[in-house]
């Protein structure tokens, strides 16, 4: 969590590009983790990229509460994911 303590940021956009494709196979616990992460530290973080061309009814689930969420979010780009990080309280 070197986004927090040697930082001080307390919210951040993440590139999809940059988590990898294990991120998106739910199985794999790697979202899930990172989630977790981001809430416990109390971080804000939106991940931004393309997802439409995902079909994984899951994954479709994961995003959609994700957003209905508070600590983080799906966008679809990166000027998307800095304004829902600046309207989260």
């Amino acid at each position: 969590m070197t986004v927090k303590y040697e930082a001080g940021a307390e919210r951040t956009a993440i590139d999809k590009r940059g988590l990898g494709e294990d991120f998106s196979i739910l199985s794999t616990g790697v979202a899930g983790e990172i989630l977790q992460k981001f809430v416990n530290y109390h971080v804000k973080a939106a991940v931004f990229g393309g997802y439409s061309h995902y079909t994984s009814k899951p994954l479709r689930d994961f995003i959609y509460e994700s957003n209905q969420g508070k600590h983080f979010f799906f966008a679809a780009s990166r000027e998307e994911a800095l304004e829902r990080l600046a309207r989260a309280k």
